[in-house]
């Protein structure tokens, strides 16, 4: 049993930067900022249609999940949740977050959902993803990963200083000063 669940957004956080990640979660750094405001604004004038169940909360003690699915879709037999992202295009964190939100409601409905769907505003297509077990699996490492955190021990820097550029929680971090003093991932571990 979890101490605590892990939400499945927080699987997007911590694959995009771990230290992204332990900022938002000890330090609570997000704030608002304008993809924050525009990603609230975007879900409360989202489309409604037939066949929709918008915002779905399901968890799991097994997991050590929790999260709200965006829409869940009904195919037929088959529920399909999708995930709304503000860009125009994704990345495997975000087939990892879809993934979590798919074994979430495996578990709940106790029927595989072997799919899922990412609707991308910015281009305002639909892509459909198919889960297979390796997602599975990074689900299950990640949790854990996120689970053996502690606020004492910063993650490493991320090894593509690029995201740093765009990151909210950049001003707390402050990567490019930490290494200039000479902090290395090194002496974080």
């Amino acid at each position: 049993m979890h101490e605590e669940l892990v939400n499945v957004s927080d699987l997007n956080q911590y694959l995009y930067c771990p230290r992204r990640y332990w900022y938002l979660h000890f330090y609570d750094t997000q704030g608002e900022n304008y993809y924050k405001t525009d990603g609230k604004l975007k879900h409360e004038n989202k489309a409604r249609r037939g066949g929709w169940t918008n915002e779905t909360y399901v968890e799991s003690e097994k997991l050590g999940l929790k999260g709200k699915v965006d829409v869940l879709e009904e195919e037929g037999p088959a529920m399909i949740p999708v995930e709304r992202k503000r860009g125009e295009n994704y990345g495997y964190n975000d087939e990892i977050q879809l993934a979590g939100y798919c074994m979430l409601l495996s578990e709940s409905i106790e029927e595989e959902v072997r799919e899922g769907a990412i609707y991308l505003y910015g281009t305002d297509q639909r892509v459909h993803v198919v889960i297979t077990d390796s997602h599975k699996q990074k689900v299950s490492s990640v949790v854990s990963d996120i689970l053996s955190m502690s606020q004492g021990k910063p993650p490493p820097f991320t090894d593509y200083p690029e995201k740093c550029k765009k990151c909210s929680t950049r001003k707390y971090c402050m990567p490019k000063e930490s290494r200039m003093l000479g902090e290395t991932n090194e002496q974080l571990e």
